[in-house]
């Protein structure tokens, strides 16, 4: 006897008929006789009485289905409790990222992490890498994914990836596919405070600077306005593929700059902590593996992707160069 024979006879006494009960339960009327003759067996002794239409359950049977409705009530009952203890028992893992890693990161990772770490629930906040950090060392999240962190706090600093800049223009600028930090500086830029404190403390290394007419902190706003014609702007080449969610603009174009390396190091960033939670190290390994998979599809470079494991190499469409 199990739970699912209790559920059966109780749906024949609620039924007051087999054919109804098997109709209702779903299941032959056949093997749904079968259970019943098999539990009177066990309990030794009649608990329905076949009438000419249908059936009734005897005194026995009275007893029994009186019985079977508070086993399965605290069946029910217990279940609930025990979900309820899993759903507390999982840890929670809060990773931080900013709005454009956001969109290239998270829908592989958490389908990832769905479907082979049920024991984890993921959680994201999307900011700027100041704001990330401070939050890291402050402990509001776990992780993060940040870009250029200075060194000397207390994180452990794993290096993911280095990512190029490019010049980012409307066809109309007419730039060609390749351009000198010395064209640049005819270029009238917009850009991220962040992006160009990057490239200010890159630049400055070999004396050269940007003069840029504005600084707006929303690559929304900046890819709006790059694709009204009069403005340039300098980004991550993964910023500028975008994603099919968030498509570029068809004129908008990008063109490698020369005579001077500038890229970003993206990070992964924890606290420092002798003994990481098990859940923390395993979510740090599939956001390893997802931006492994991305830079594999060309999702960081100027070249395209190796279309490893099948896989389309450019999920925004073909990159377009100036």
């Amino acid at each position: 006897m199990n739970l699912r024979t209790l559920r059966y006879f109780i749906a024949i006494v609620d039924a007051g008929s087999l054919t109804a009960a098997a109709a209702a339960i779903p299941i032959a009327q056949p093997a749904l006789t079968r259970q019943l003759r098999d539990l009177e067996q066990e309990m030794g002794t009649q608990l329905l009485q076949r009438l000419p239409r249908g059936v009734r359950p005897t005194p026995a049977g009275v007893t029994f289905y009186e019985s079977a409705q508070r086993m399965l009530a605290e069946a029910t009952r217990l279940g609930q409790q025990l979900a309820h203890h899993r759903q507390r028992d999982k840890a929670t893992i809060v990773l931080g990222t900013s709005p454009t890693l956001a969109q290239l990161l998270l829908p592989g990772l958490f389908e990832t992490c769905v479907q082979s770490l049920e024991e984890v629930e993921l959680r994201c906040r999307e900011a700027f890498t100041p704001t990330l950090l401070d939050l890291l060392t402050r402990g509001m999240i776990d992780m993060a994914i940040v870009t250029n962190p200075e060194p000397g706090r207390a994180l452990s600093l794993q290096p993911l990836l280095g990512e190029p800049f490019a010049l980012v223009s409307h066809t109309q600028m007419r730039v060609g596919p390749i351009v000198s930090v010395a064209q640049l500086t005819r270029i009238p830029l917009l850009m991220t405070s962040l992006h160009r404190g990057i490239l200010d403390r890159q630049l400055v290394r070999v004396g050269r600077s940007l003069p840029v007419h504005a600084e707006i902190d929303s690559i929304d706003t900046i890819r709006e306005l790059v694709a009204r014609g009069r403005w340039a702007t300098i980004m991550p080449v993964s910023v500028f593929k975008g994603t099919p969610q968030h498509p570029r603009h068809p004129q908008i174009v990008m063109s490698e700059i020369s005579g001077v390396q500038l890229n970003r190091m993206l990070v992964l960033a924890t606290r420092a902590e002798p003994r990481p939670r098990p859940a923390l190290a395993l979510v740090q390994e599939f956001v390893i593996a997802e931006f492994s998979r991305l830079e594999r599809q060309g999702v960081f470079s100027f070249a395209e992707g190796d279309g490893a494991s099948g896989e389309q190499a450019e999920p925004a469409g073909a990159i377009r160069r100036a």
